[in-house]
């Protein structure tokens, strides 16, 4: 027989976007069996909302769905799902940005990592991660989760290092009592950027650099 938690991911992964509210529900009676630690990515973007369109027509909300799909894969099959990983969404619809937050909080999610690209009307280049520029019990942790992504990421992936920022973005001002933080995970609009995340190998890295980055702030050994 299945247990809690698959049945709970299974929700997850083929709700409809009219179905969140009932999701939510299952989940506050599923959740109770987890014992691992909880992550939440949240997809940015998605159905009619685009994101940014970069070069060649790139969405934003196509490259951060596949790299999040990645890490959900990346999770199974080199860290038999060491970590219990759910995603706001698992296809291209629009989920809105309270529920995103809601989900996070039904789930006592350990961290929230929202994933984004970045845009410009010049040649920026580079990866930079965004915490909430309220000074609360969370920042501290905020900046340390971004900073061990961003770190792994620049790293290995040979991306520009932007930083860490503050923001007033609504998924961090509604973040509840977990680590949360918004990864720009590159220009789609600069060309060397937005040819990066057209190859699949390079989607697979950036995937494996985040989720290494998540279970290193973490002190997981996966």
């Amino acid at each position: 027989m299945e247990n809690a938690m698959l049945i709970t991911q299974k929700l997850l992964k083929y709700a409809k976007l009219k179905n969140v509210c009932f999701t939510i529900l299952m989940l506050k009676m599923c959740f109770v069996f987890s014992q691992k630690k909880v992550i939440v990515i949240d997809v940015g973007h998605g159905g009619k909302d685009t994101g940014a369109i970069g070069i060649h027509n790139i969405q934003e909300k196509e490259v951060v769905l596949n790299v999040a799909k990645e890490i959900l894969r990346l999770n199974k099959k080199l860290f038999d799902n060491e970590l219990d990983i759910y995603l706001t969404r698992y296809r291209d619809t629009l989920i809105s940005l309270s529920d995103r937050s809601r989900l996070a909080k039904v789930l006592s999610a350990d961290v929230f990592v929202s994933l984004h690209c970045n845009a410009s009307p010049n040649t920026s280049k580079g990866m930079e991660v965004y915490v909430h520029n309220n000074d609360n019990s969370n920042t501290k942790s905020s900046i340390e989760l971004g900073l061990s992504i961003l770190n792994e990421s620049t790293q290995n992936l040979g991306f520009k290092m932007r930083g860490a920022k503050f923001a007033n973005f609504q998924v961090l001002r509604e973040a509840g009592n977990y680590p949360a933080v918004l990864v720009e995970m590159g220009y789609i609009t600069n060309t060397d950027e937005a040819d990066y995340f057209t190859n699949p190998k390079n989607v697979k890295a950036m995937a494996l650099a985040i989720l290494i980055g998540i279970a290193n702030y973490l002190n997981v050994g996966i």
